[in-house]
């Protein structure tokens, strides 16, 4: 006989045990080493909560679900009530428009998301051995949950290829978009990186390398108890700037980074630029078990190259030396290419309620997903490597 499986809903995470959570966010981690990535963890989803980064007033609410079978937890799932499209880096602006033009209510909906977080990881957390009964569930849910309170839509953003291929078996919609990863071939240094690429990115590289570390101060990378409460009121200032640049407002708080400082800061790879002994310019990375995730950069000052530096040369230094196999440096920027990021495909999952919206959400996938994927083919050719190199990657 097979055991129910009982589904929960909670407005905290202080109503979860960190423990339960983290059995099924990272089970990995079981080991003593890191996790995938540190976004799903307990510490992080209840930093973004505790900070008031997500909660009333945001437009994240948190419904996180919970499933238990013979008084076990199973399966989590970060579950937020969304009253706006924005911090999520999978765009459906486009879709809520021609639902509101033709008399409907798209808002709210329900995403299972690390919010303002565009990294590809687990979004369906199971305890090993629970796999397919716990994504099930979850995924059984969330749709009830949305279907009890007059919702359209449930969405699962940056979930992995296998989830989506689980969820798609489910009745859920795939959605195919792309970012740019770096991988690091087992490079000895930076120098046999740039052995790979052909000679013209090769001398672009090293000539912007040159031009950033000559903007008359110098550049660190911190982790661990080499991050002090100082650096991120550097960081607050810098986050500021860019997030009332591109979004309007940031999405983080300030107490977001007191919360890395004090639960995070093992997680964390900062990159700061120094001059005259002040903090002018930083970038802030994740670490996780076999990835570094570029996150935020911002600065005070403008100088030639330094965001590369930053953002992306300093990123592939840490994963080489590091041993970690990829940077991920989040959404967009074709200039990435240019510099060894390839493009990546990231996956999300789609439902509604309404099926003959759904139908024309689908047929609009189906079509996406062709673009995207022939975008891929031919950026990737685009890429700096020696031609050689690109067959073997392929």
């Amino acid at each position: 006989m097979t055991e129910t499986i009982e589904i929960n809903v909670h407005g905290s995470l202080s109503q979860i045990a960190a423990a339960d959570w983290d059995a099924c966010a990272t089970p990995e981690s079981a080991d003593g080493g890191r996790p995938d990535d540190p976004f799903t963890t307990y510490r992080f989803l209840r930093a973004l909560e505790d900070s008031g980064s997500v909660g009333p007033g945001t437009g994240w609410q948190p419904r996180y679900l919970t499933a238990h079978r013979a008084g076990q937890m199973i399966a989590c799932a970060p579950l937020y009530a969304k009253g706006h499209s924005q911090g999520e880096y999978i765009f459906d602006h486009n879709w809520a428009h021609a639902y509101e033009r033709a008399g409907g209510r798209y808002y709210p909906k329900l995403q299972i998301a690390v919010p303002f977080t565009p990294a590809t990881g687990r979004r369906l957390l199971t305890r090993p051995g629970h796999t397919a009964a716990g994504r099930a569930a979850l995924i059984q849910g969330a749709q009830q949950l949305a279907q009890e309170n007059g919702l359209l839509s449930v969405h699962i953003t940056f979930c992995t290829d296998a989830e989506a291929g689980d969820a798609t078996d489910l009745g859920l919609m795939h959605r195919i978009t792309q970012q740019y990863h770096w991988h690091n071939r087992d490079y000895a240094g930076f120098e046999a990186f740039l052995a790979s690429l052909n000679s013209r990115k090769r001398k672009m590289i090293r000539k912007e390398r040159a031009r950033a570390n000559d903007f008359g101060g110098t550049i660190r990378t911190l982790t661990s108890d080499a991050i002090e409460p100082k650096h991120w009121d550097a960081f607050w200032v810098f986050y500021q700037d860019t997030g009332t640049r591109k979004w309007g407002m940031p999405y983080l708080t300030r107490d977001f980074f007191d919360h890395l400082q004090d639960t995070m800061r093992d997680d964390v790879a900062l990159v700061m630029a120094e001059r005259d002994g002040q903090p002018v310019a930083a970038a802030l990375n994740f670490i996780g078990r076999q990835a570094l995730f570029g996150r935020y950069w911002g600065c005070v000052e403008e100088h030639p190259c330094l965001h590369f530096e930053c953002c992306y040369y300093r990123a592939m230094d840490f994963a080489i030396d590091n041993r970690l196999a990829r940077v991920e440096a989040g959404a967009q920027g074709e200039h990435k290419i240019a510099r060894g990021y390839l493009p990546a495909r990231t996956h999300s999952l789609h439902w509604f309620t309404d099926s003959g919206f759904s139908q024309a959400v689908a047929r609009y996938l189906e079509a996406e997903r062709a673009a995207i994927s022939e975008d891929i083919e031919i950026l990737t050719d685009y890429g700096p490597f020696r031609r050689a190199q690109v067959e073997e990657q392929q």
